[in-house]
């Protein structure tokens, strides 16, 4: 009797046993394929105009909503200054610049993937004031009621640079020469208008939506200066080359073309 008891003892532990070691077995598969469902986190660096900083917010947030995997990290800055950084060699996968200029500059050392080069946008250049401003036009800046107009620096910032043209076409270059205040980027000028710091400035219609803190006094005429276009590249040492061409692709698409209209930019033409 004694021994029966033994063998079945002993048999009931080994079925315990047995059993645990199946639980943990399912357990361990089910963490490992928890694991594998898990999609790696990719970390998008992106280079773009100050200028876009307000449309890029909400880009970024509705591309997360099919991406929510990628996670973008964006340098905002004068165009000339990202330029430079890309060529010494800073992290970026996607370039957008304000002007043709610098990315030109980078597609002619090669920097970029060629087929990407592409236009995104284009912007209007207009001339702000504060709000209670009297100025209504712009030859009104030559008046002794303006005594600072804020402009982005010509080399560096292609808001300044269209500034400097426009200038230089309406021949109000040398006129007003001793009145004008060289920013970092189009942002910097917007805040000098806003604070009163500078009696007027040039900057892009997209940086005047939804600001209270200003007015719109003029348009600048299309033919005082060069087309004023957005590209938009990857960049060629980037290792993310696939998922920065989708994030291309997602900002020429209606979806992001729509986003970006709501802020002021326009399609480019076909």
């Amino acid at each position: 009797m004694k021994k029966s008891l033994g063998i079945l003892c002993l048999v009931l532990c080994l079925s315990i046993g047995l059993v645990a070691c199946s639980g943990k077995d399912d357990s361990k598969k089910e963490v490992e394929k928890d694991n594998n469902n898990k999609t790696e986190t990719v970390e998008l660096n992106i280079s773009a105009a100050a200028s876009l900083k307000e449309a890029m917010a909400e880009l970024e947030k509705e591309y997360k909503k099919e991406n929510d995997n990628v996670k973008l990290t964006v340098n905002f800055g004068a165009s000339g200054s990202l330029q430079q950084q890309i060529e010494q060699g800073a992290p970026c996968d996607v370039f957008i610049s304000a002007g043709k200029k610098q990315m030109d500059a980078l597609d002619e050392k090669d920097l970029i993937v060629k087929e990407t080069n592409k236009g995104l946008v284009e912007n209007d250049l207009v001339l702000i004031a504060p709000k209670d401003s009297k100025l209504e036009k712009i030859d009104g800046i030559t008046t002794n009621d303006v005594k600072k107009i804020a402009v982005g620096e010509p080399e560096s910032v292609p808001a300044g640079k269209y500034a400097d043209e426009v200038l230089t076409n309406l021949k109000l270059k040398d006129q007003l020469k001793d009145k004008l205040v060289f920013a970092k980027d189009v942002k910097e000028v917007l805040a000098w208008v806003q604070s009163g710091e500078a009696d007027a400035g040039f900057v892009y219609l997209s940086d005047t939506i939804k600001n209270d803190k200003i007015k719109v006094v003029a348009t600048t005429e299309a033919d005082t200066h060069s087309p004023i276009t957005y590209p938009i590249a990857v960049i060629k040492d980037s290792n993310k080359v696939d998922e920065a061409k989708k994030f291309e692709e997602f900002l020429l698409s209606d979806k992001g073309q729509t986003i970006l209209e709501k802020y002021g930019y326009k399609k480019i033409a076909k």
